[in-house]
């Protein structure tokens, strides 16, 4: 798996488990929904995406996106 894959994938999952968590715990989980919204939004604008930058750090292979 690539760090563009992973990024993808670890945004769905986070996502995913908040709002299965805002719906079985509190609504206040839907904070990290925002969050990764936010994080995608902000990766969108700026090219910088720190999911990517740490998932280089654990020396996974780069994608097209993020080489």
């Amino acid at each position: 798996m690539n760090i563009d894959k992973a990024v993808l994938v670890l945004a769905g999952t986070l996502s995913l488990l908040s709002i299965l968590l805002a719906v079985t715990i509190s609504p206040w989980f839907l904070l990290l929904t925002a969050f990764v919204g936010a994080n995608q939004l902000q990766a969108a604008v700026t090219g910088f995406c720190p999911a990517a930058a740490i998932l280089r750090r654990l020396h996974v292979p780069a994608g097209p996106a993020f080489e």
